[in-house]
């Protein structure tokens, strides 16, 4: 009898953890420890700080004396905000549906397996790999209407020939779309040929069996199956068009006047430029709900075709 409890009690010590074993499992979480702390202090705890200055009468520094939804109210009362919300509407609209198809037709050429395509693709790459300033500031003289298109058309002999969007209250905020068309489109290209590339081909030669052409394949067969990847790179191009500051900083900031302004470029304005801590943050809430109304559905919808 006293073998069998000793045997028991043997074989229950063997059933507990080592101390390695409790190092493997504790071992992650003490190296992702720091990293979720500061996720949560510096992303998480400052939206919350954020939302709560939003309903203070903050102006030059934080003050805790709440007013409410006053300062949304006064908000949507500013011209201001309401043409930064216009242009935003405008610039994500045009920015995120030109980058798309010039991104997925710019796949579908790579698709035909040309030569040198390894060139060509690192070509329209390569204005993903250069920051916003640098973009902004290349586009800022090429479409100034003193040194750029406009001065080099005239100098042909075109002396009438006028490009001053740059210039133009009604027309800069397509200068902010035209950059940024050429800095994502390359890739938007990324994506879609990676989709591309992992269609079966055997779906491709048995359309072609059949007598169905190029195109008709391209826009009844594989664009379907690409779905996902156009919904994926909305929300990346919608997340980049939302948060967009860099670009409108280097080519326009937000000028003439604040004819090119975005609500990004209004917050950083109101927050820090004209010491309104109380108008800048009830701004930058509204861009997160907007952005919110966008991720929601997406995350939904992952999580549900998983289910």
């Amino acid at each position: 009898m006293d073998a069998f409890s000793n045997q028991a009690v043997s074989s229950r010590e063997n059933l507990k953890p080592s101390f390695t074993d409790k190092l493997q499992i504790l071992l992650p979480k003490l190296l992702l420890a720091p990293s979720v702390l500061l996720t949560v202090v510096f992303v998480y705890g400052f939206i919350i700080w954020t939302a709560v200055l939003s309903l203070t009468k903050s102006k030059m520094l934080p003050r805790y004396d709440f007013v409410g939804f006053a300062n949304y109210e006064k908000l949507f009362g500013l011209d201001r905000w309401q043409t930064a919300y216009q242009n935003l509407i405008i610039f994500g609209v045009m920015f995120i549906v030109i980058a798309i198809v010039v991104g997925t037709l710019l796949a579908i050429f790579l698709d035909q397996k040309i030569r040198m395509e390894g060139v060509l693709r690192t070509i329209y790459l390569y204005p993903m790999a250069l920051s916003l300033i640098v973009t902004g500031t290349a586009w800022k003289w090429i479409l100034n209407p003193e040194v750029g298109i406009q001065s080099i058309v005239q100098s042909l002999g075109f002396t009438s020939f006028e490009f001053s969007w740059l210039t133009n209250p009604d027309l800069v905020i397509y200068t902010v779309v035209i950059a940024a068309v050429w800095q994502s489109a390359g890739f938007v290209m990324a994506l879609m040929l990676a989709g591309l590339r992992s269609v079966d081909s055997s779906i491709i030669k048995a359309a072609q069996i059949d007598g169905a052409s190029l195109p008709t394949i391209y826009w009844k067969i594989i664009m379907p199956l690409m779905r996902p990847i156009f919904f994926s790179s909305f929300i990346i191009l919608s997340h980049l068009a939302i948060k967009s500051f860099d670009l409108v900083m280097a080519l326009t900031a937000g000028g003439p006047g604040y004819s090119s302004d975005l609500p990004a470029t209004f917050m950083y304005t109101y927050t820090f430029a004209r010491s309104q801590i109380g108008v800048g943050t009830a701004s930058a809430i509204i861009t997160l709900m907007g952005f919110l109304a966008l991720l929601i559905p997406y995350l939904y919808s992952e999580l549900r075709s998983k289910k």
